[in-house]
């Protein structure tokens, strides 16, 4: 049974959502002060962490930094903070999907249970799976990536589309199609959640020698991932 964790001071959303998530079969834990136990606790079994980044006792937005400077738990950010600026702040520190209140618990779920299939895929028959490309290496069903023989640190969003654009090496995906492949819903019309994900991975991979970005913007076409 998937362990999820609440960090959320808002008594009623938070009962509504552990009751429905707990009919999908969900194991919820629910706990307002989250960072006062973070050290202790808070990557302990978890598979999903859902937090709020508005709280009393503490910027949420520097508790999902710390957090991801620990952990690589995927986080729903499930928040009232909807300007466009909070919603970049969250993906840039590292939130793998960002959900505006009110919303339904229905919707919730059906976040989770995507987050869940792209964070934890089924593990393939066979040996496991390998994707190559230059300097460039993956394991999808073990979510490791090496780039010049270094493992990476990856957030699960930033796995996924790494993913899609590994398995397109040298061929433009567009971001309507990244969103819905690698992140599991489509693509808003004023949405910058890919250019956030693709900015915070080209900083990790760096550039190739001749300085070049390794993922490339294609005008009016999404990204590609070069073929070295």
């Amino acid at each position: 049974m998937p362990r999820v964790l609440i960090v959320d001071e808002d008594v009623d959303t938070t009962s509504r959502l552990q009751d429905h998530l707990q009919e999908q079969g969900y194991w919820v834990d629910i706990e307002p002060a989250g960072a006062r136990r973070m050290r202790a606790e808070l990557f302990g079994g978890y598979a999903i962490l859902i937090m709020e980044v508005m709280l009393s006792y503490m910027d949420g937005f520097e508790l999902l930094r710390q957090l991801r400077d620990h952990s690589a738990v995927p986080v729903l950010v499930l928040t009232s903070r909807g300007e466009e600026g909070d919603r970049i702040a969250g993906l840039e520190l590292g939130a793998d999907d960002y959900v505006l209140k009110p919303c339904s618990p229905r919707e919730v779920a059906a976040r989770v249970r995507a987050l869940m299939r792209r964070s934890y895929p089924s593990p393939a028959q066979g040996g496991p799976e390998v994707l190559k490309s230059g300097r460039l290496t993956m394991w999808p069903a073990q979510q490791r990536v090496e780039w010049l023989g270094v493992t990476l640190k990856l957030t699960h969003a930033e796995y996924g589309l790494l993913e899609v654009l590994l398995r397109n090496t040298g061929r433009p995906v567009s971001k309507a199609d990244l969103s819905l492949t690698a992140l599991g819903r489509s693509l808003g019309r004023t949405s910058r959640s890919i250019d956030v994900h693709v900015s915070r991975l080209r900083r990790k991979l760096g550039d190739v020698t001749d300085e070049r970005p390794l993922i490339q913007a294609v005008h009016l076409n999404g990204y590609q991932l070069l073929a070295e």
